[in-house]
């Protein structure tokens, strides 16, 4: 049997090459390299993937020498088109964002003597792009002088994708824990917000008259708010403050006048019930509408027509009623200061807004939100002093949500706070020393409780001037120097 030469192996594509057992038996030790030689690289053409062997000049140049037939699925491009352009084209295929990275980590690589991981972009011809996972070792010569780089890359964009939707999938949860206590411009966690939510839901998908109920200050017009942004009509939202509107122009207000229909009709006017036309019409403390509008809006809700003051041709609004008051409605009309007729077309829908003392537990929501609205959304909110917490916990709240607004308020802006029920007042100052006291009581040596008592008092200046920390450094009579390393030595 003739022995074949290196020739004639190097010329035969690799997937013709055949070394039965008795050539190999035969061969000579040139002949066996050369078969090793096309064994592996017949391996490297089948594995997953696509790998190279780069050649590496002094000043760190690669030229690849040396590319497996992964590469056809891979990048749509042949090893010997590869090899043929003389010098490292997977580079130059790569994402520019991600070179500098590339280069790092290779020639961190190299003179760190390890192996190398890289993930980053290839482009393609057709503009796309594919995420992939570089990874080898440089090959070093007996001098210890690096002579190759050998690697595999293997495409890993599905991987990425999936990353990707992860990702995706996160942000959407976070913003779902980050909105799942509010609803519109309403904040909530507790049960019986969790309620009105629901029922702002259930009206948003209707259209009958809703009636809102609660104390003074919870909410109730963000409450309408809400529901007419959840009900999809293209109309306007109207809110009206009936208790606002004297006697004898309620009439004129609701459904318009002509020119000349009364003393000062200089022209003809709508009124609330074509503005509200395809839209929603909130009255707020429909309490106060006197016996005789009652009969005429009720005329409205039940037609959708209304007369004009002044006026002889009915008028068409098509408007949704949304109403609310703070009073007893059903003793209203056992008073006689109701129409029963009246009642029964709002009480339709009634949704109940807990007072602030009953959901207690939204209190930190609350103050996160009002303190994030006074000083802005990007700004960091300090946290309240733990006595202010407490007195918090404990009052009764007759204001409510507005109440609370309004205390915050005072708070940021003057360092005091004056809660109504009892007429208490508390300012930043006296509050500091105290809580700084009682934190150093719960240490033993002088130095751990002086230490203590500084924290402390850092925090609350740093709480009153906003954590600016120059305005903090001046309020406290520091340096900036002494004032960064104090903030260091406590880790704020």
């Amino acid at each position: 049997m003739d022995t074949k030469t290196n020739e004639q192996y190097a010329d035969q594509p690799v997937d013709s090459v055949e070394l039965d057992r008795g050539e190999l038996n035969s061969a000579t030790p040139k002949e066996d390299i050369l078969g090793s030689h096309w064994r592996l690289t017949r391996l490297l053409n089948n594995l997953p993937g696509t790998a190279y062997r780069c050649t590496l000049s002094e000043d760190y140049q690669y030229t690849l020498e040396f590319v497996s037939r992964g590469s056809i699925d891979l990048l749509g491009i042949t090893p010997e088109a590869l090899v043929a352009k003389n010098t490292n084209v997977l580079e130059l295929m790569a994402h520019p964002e991600d070179l500098p990275s590339m280069r790092r980590e290779l020639e961190e690589a190299i003179l760190g003597k390890r192996p190398y991981k890289m993930l980053y972009r290839i482009t393609l011809d057709d503009d796309g792009s594919k995420w992939v996972l570089d990874q080898g070792e440089c090959v070093f010569d007996s001098a210890g002088n690096p002579i190759y780089i050998e690697g595999i890359i293997i495409d890993i964009s599905a991987q990425k994708m999936r990353e990707f939707e992860l990702l995706q999938e996160n942000h959407r949860l976070q913003g779902f824990m980050e909105d799942r206590f509010r609803l519109g411009s309403i904040i909530g966690k507790s049960q019986g917000m969790r309620d009105v939510f629901k029922l702002i839901l259930k009206a948003g998908n209707s259209n009958a008259n809703v009636i809102i109920l609660g104390e003074t200050g919870t909410g109730k017009d963000l409450v309408a708010q809400t529901i007419h942004e959840h009900s999809g009509v293209s109309g306007a939202y109207v809110a009206v403050n009936c208790g606002a509107i004297p006697p004898n122009l309620m009439e004129s207000e609701f459904f318009g006048h002509k020119k000349g229909a009364f003393s000062g009709a200089t022209s003809n006017r709508k009124g609330y019930l074509a503005a509200a036309d395809g839209g929603t019409l909130f009255l707020d403390e429909v309490g106060e509408i006197d016996l005789s509008l009652q009969v005429k809006l009720l005329r409205a809700l039940e037609s959708k027509l209304y007369t004009p003051v002044g006026g002889s041709e009915p008028q068409r609004s098509q408007f949704r009623l949304v109403a609310a008051t703070n009073r007893d409605l059903a003793q209203m009309v056992k008073d006689g200061t109701m129409r029963s007729d009246f009642f029964f077309r709002l009480h339709v829908l009634p949704i109940r807004v807990p007072p602030l003392r009953d959901r207690l537990e939204d209190l930190p929501l609350l103050v996160t939100e009002f303190m994030s609205r006074y000083l802005g959304k990007n700004a960091d909110v300090p946290s309240l002093p733990v006595k202010l917490r407490a007195a918090f916990e404990t009052h009764h709240w007759p204001g409510n949500v507005r109440e609370l607004q309004n205390v915050l308020e005072r708070y940021l802006t003057f360092g005091e706070v004056i809660l109504s029920d009892f007429g208490a007042q508390v300012s930043k100052g006296s509050m500091d020393l105290d809580d700084a006291l009682e934190a150093a009581a719960a240490y033993s040596t002088l130095t751990e409780a002086m230490e203590a008592v500084e924290r402390h008092l850092m925090l609350k200046a740093l709480e009153k001037n906003h954590w600016r920390k120059g305005q903090t450094a001046k309020y406290l009579g520091l340096n900036m120097r002494t004032m960064q390393r104090k903030l260091k030595k406590y880790s704020m």
